[in-house]
């Protein structure tokens, strides 16, 4: 079992349960589902580009992405319908609770001049987002391996319907928000 995950099982809902007066645990916010999404917009038409991004993501995340079509062609972008635009990967269970403790102790604080995420990232379901710049600061992806630096944007879903919620639960898993 995942550190973060017994972490949760064990303090975590419990204190959820006092802080929110909820009466049962099934009814605790928790973490559902995290979903990684790598855009590959200037790589279009390129095939080895668009394998270089599935591999990097695939390398991170421990599992292997879907590549996104094109729904349909907008010409002022050059895209047709079918053209390869992305790589996403949807983690749940052991590899979403193995991720997001690898993403709050040693990515991010490993980000350079990093003061913690805005709070702005909640949406009002109580989902949090966030974007980062480079894909070189995953320990594996070598800065040696990394031919060009990649965004990607990563999506923690939980099941909690209030952002006060959502933001008590992953403050407590550890996620750093910037300091007021």
């Amino acid at each position: 079992m995942s550190r973060l995950k017994e972490t949760y099982q064990k303090d975590i809902v419990p204190a959820l349960l006092k802080d929110f007066e909820l009466s049962n645990v099934m009814a605790a916010p928790r973490l559902e589902k995290v979903m990684v999404h790598m855009s590959l917009g200037r790589a279009q038409g390129n095939k080895e580009e668009i394998e270089r991004s599935a591999n990097d993501l695939m390398a991170i995340t421990g599992q292997k992405p879907v590549i996104t079509e094109a729904k349909k062609a907008i010409a002022g972008f050059k895209l047709r319908k079918g053209d390869k635009i992305g790589a996403k990967v949807t983690l749940r269970g052991d590899r979403m609770w193995d991720f997001v403790d690898k993403l709050f102790t040693v990515v991010l604080p490993r980000t350079r001049d990093f003061q913690g995420l805005p709070k702005k990232g909640f949406d009002k379901a109580g989902n949090y987002s966030l974007g980062l710049n480079e894909q070189g600061v995953f320990l594996e992806i070598g800065p040696n391996k990394m031919d060009k630096a990649r965004s990607m944007q990563i999506t923690l879903v939980t099941s909690s319907r209030s952002a006060e919620h959502s933001r008590a639960l992953l403050e407590k898993l550890g996620l750093p928000l910037e300091k007021e």
